[in-house]
């Protein structure tokens, strides 16, 4: 019995540490838990994640933000791993978006994608009125919040 309260205490020790590092990291989760693969958790390959490897991704997280090896995580360290995850997102979005390959990114490469604006659009227009009011726009963060209550109620904190 010990030995299963421990390995439980462990295993949620664990998961806490790797949504802290992953939110210090930005763009590996924030506030919506750690983005790990299934191949990444899974160390060894055999198509199983254990306890064991949710542990070890956790130390390894740690380990990575944890620069100067002393076992803490000081507000320096926190910071350069943010501002690290803030570039890496950066570079991201100008290579998926340049589309002249210029290295920078124009009004019109900024433009959103027009299929999802207007599909987003005719959802939110309830009415299909062509506008969108402020009665509408309301429904539409209580239909978000009632979403995200539910996944929270199941332990799943992911909003897409």
């Amino acid at each position: 019995m010990k030995r299963a309260v421990l390995i439980s205490g462990v295993t949620a020790m664990a998961l806490a540490l790797t949504a802290g590092v992953a939110a210090a990291k930005g763009g590996h989760g924030g506030k919506h838990g750690p983005k790990m693969s299934f191949e990444q958790l899974d160390a060894n390959g055999d198509g199983q994640v254990t306890k064991e490897e949710i542990a070890a991704a956790a130390t390894a997280r740690f380990n990575e933000v944890d620069t100067n090896g002393d076992g803490n995580l000081s507000a320096e360290e926190l910071a350069a791993a943010s501002e690290r995850a803030k570039e890496e997102r950066i570079a991201k979005m100008i290579e998926k978006r340049d589309e002249n390959g210029d290295g920078v990114l124009s009004q019109a490469e900024m433009q959103p994608d027009t299929d999802r604006t207007d599909r987003m659009f005719e959802r939110l227009d309830a009415n299909d009125d062509g506008v969108i009011s402020a009665e509408e726009f309301e429904q539409m963060k209580d239909r978000r919040q009632g979403k995200r209550g539910d996944k929270e109620k199941r332990g799943d904190s992911d909003d897409s």
